[in-house]
């Protein structure tokens, strides 16, 4: 019987509250964001928001608790802006939406920072002081490294396959100085806007296995913004090293996503993007549930070892009160599932 699991990748909101209180901290101009040498200030800040998003998930009755990425202000390019060997480029924007990061030029070899096990220690330390949290188990989220080198510029290395190669071994590297977590996410949704060319899907899977390789957590490898290409598809199912892959429900395109999953198989679990994340309407519980049956009833399979129940992107695009209601439907379609 398929295990359904309620969970998201993080990149939270940021409370009213905390942003009134970051500016002031932080200042307003690029480079007052974060660079990974914080006042205790701002510290404390952050550990404030990370408590309330432990919190809102627990309230949730989320499975899988994420730490939330309060302070990745470049959205997944986080763990690159704050390397010694990454220098500030100009202002970005973040895919197709009206979101704005700093480009990270790679100027130098990538050296372990371990600023995002860092984070990962505090949330475990969060979970371990909670109440009612026995059901409830880390997940992580690193940016996969496809879509971290296609975000950033490289000045190093002078070879695409070569600086993509060496963005997975730096978040390797990363993966392996965390604490115990049952799931990692990876996100990934550079597979879709930019995909590899073809013949060149090696290279990204590769890439995606050498971080893969470094947990023995399940991995998913979650993609968003709409369908995979079809022989994408079949080289992540097959060559990625993951234990799921995040497919986009919400998108226009989810037929053909169906149909990648028809024709190609699948890995053993699946992780469903079944609520927009970009969007204020807050989908009903049953609703949600009924998007898992649609898409396992289009599958001719026995079923999935797990389905993880997740948005379609990342909620940081939403007012803190319809994050937390989204929450609280995802929580709540795993239970009209059981």
């Amino acid at each position: 019987m398929t295990e359904r699991v309620a969970a998201t990748p993080g990149l939270y909101p940021l409370p009213d509250r905390a942003k009134e209180t970051l500016s002031d901290l932080k200042g307003h101009q690029k480079g007052d964001l974060l660079s990974g040498d914080e006042s205790e200030a701002i510290v404390a800040a952050y550990d404030e928001v990370r408590a309330e998003y432990v919190d809102d998930q627990l309230d949730a009755g989320l499975d899988l608790i994420s730490e939330g990425q309060g302070r990745w202000d470049d959205m997944i390019a986080h763990p690159l802006t704050v390397s010694d060997a990454v220098e500030t480029g100009g202002i970005v924007r973040y895919y197709d939406n009206n979101n704005f990061y700093r480009d990270p030029r790679v100027v130098d070899d990538l050296d372990f920072s371990g600023d995002v096990a860092g984070e990962l220690e505090k949330a475990t330390d969060l979970l371990a002081d909670a109440d009612g949290v026995d059901d409830a188990s880390l997940a992580a989220t690193l940016p996969g490294p496809y879509s971290l080198a296609d975000l950033a510029t490289d000045e190093h290395r002078g070879d695409e396959a070569d600086f993509q190669a060496a963005i997975a071994e730096f978040l390797a590297g990363e993966v392996e100085a965390f604490p115990g977590h049952e799931t990692l996410f990876l996100l990934e949704p550079s597979l879709v806007t930019n995909p590899p060319a073809e013949g060149e899907e090696a290279g990204a899977t590769d890439a995606i296995s050498t971080v893969a390789d470094a947990t023995d957590a399940d991995v998913v490898v979650q993609t968003f913004y709409g369908a995979l290409g079809e022989k994408l598809y079949a080289h992540l199912v097959d060559e990625a090293g993951a234990d799921a892959l995040g497919l986009d429900l919400v998108a226009g395109d989810r037929d053909d996503t169906v149909y990648n999953v028809q024709e190609f198989g699948s890995t053993d679990s699946l992780s469903l993007g079944l609520v927009d994340g970009q969007n204020t309407l807050v989908e009903e519980p049953e609703t949600i549930a009924e998007r898992v049956e649609w898409f396992e009833s289009q599958i001719p399979l026995e079923g999935f070892d797990r389905t993880y129940l997740t948005p379609n992107t990342e909620l940081f695009y939403l007012p803190t009160n319809k994050y937390r209601a989204k929450l609280n439907a995802l929580a709540d379609a795993a239970e009209v599932l059981d």
